[in-house]
């Protein structure tokens, strides 16, 4: 069946234990800005790792949405050091997000990939994370102050410095925009096959793009989903991923009219 008009975006799912039962869940933020935003129709993808079908699944999207979340990713998927006893992980979340991150890629998929995603990107390419920032020294202070309001843990924190001739800069233009910063981890060692896209003024990595994507593939360590139409700098990178999203369609539909 050919493509609809408006491309299908999957949204990665987070596992969360709601009274006696487990869910599979998507913040409200994200999936709504796939709509305002991109132009796009979101699908949650629920975090079922090996029994999820993937490349079945990945034939029916034009792109996929890899979220931010209250857990970070386990450390031995990097070879770093244990966390601390009381860190939030989701290893369903890890055994599905990082093979389908990494397939998504290999088929062309169109990809935007937020903060956690963002960190998984990293991952995926053979990179690593700092754990904790804030004890590693040199480092601006990165995480949101969890006692004020949403508004203020998501407004703007600091300002990036875009490098010229990447995917940042088409989208936007001007070499530095200010953005919200809502992390404790971060990039250490560039994973291989990812090009950095923007720098904190403290000189971590704030974004980076897949060098050789034949699609849209960019993460970022902001949350540019946040109130994404009010937004200009958020709405040009939104904007550029339901443009990709909108090709992949076109592509599939005509592979389909020839099939």
């Amino acid at each position: 069946m050919p493509q609809s008009v408006m491309p299908i975006v999957g949204v990665t799912a987070c596992t969360s234990q709601l009274g006696l039962h487990p869910f599979h869940i998507a913040g409200d933020k994200y999936v709504r800005s796939v709509v305002t935003g991109a132009g796009c129709c979101p699908v949650v993808i629920p975090a079922l790792a090996e029994a999820l079908p993937m490349d079945r699944l990945l034939s029916t999207l034009d792109g996929v949405m890899f979220t931010g979340s209250p857990s970070n990713i386990e450390p031995h998927h990097y070879a770093g050091d244990a966390s601390d006893p009381d860190t939030h992980h989701d290893p369903s979340r890890d055994a599905t997000t990082l093979p389908l991150m990494k397939r998504a890629i290999e088929l062309d998929i169109p990809v935007l990939a937020i903060c956690r995603g963002f960190q998984e990107m990293n991952v995926v390419f053979g990179g690593t994370l700092h754990q904790k920032l804030h004890e590693v020294g040199g480092f601006i202070e990165h995480r949101e102050d969890k006692t004020a309001s949403v508004e203020v843990q998501y407004g703007l924190s600091h300002t990036i410095h875009i490098e010229p001739g990447g995917v940042l800069c088409e989208a936007w233009g001007p070499s530095s925009a200010d953005v919200n910063s809502v992390h404790t981890q971060g990039i250490d060692r560039l994973g291989t096959g990812l090009r950095p896209e923007a720098y904190a003024p403290d000189g971590l990595i704030e974004a980076v793009s897949v060098i050789n994507a034949k699609h849209f593939a960019l993460g970022v360590q902001w949350h540019p989903e946040w109130e994404v139409t009010k937004n200009p700098f958020y709405s040009a990178i939104f904007e550029v991923f339901g443009n990709a999203c909108r090709l992949k369609a076109k592509e599939r539909e005509k592979d389909y009219e020839q099939a």
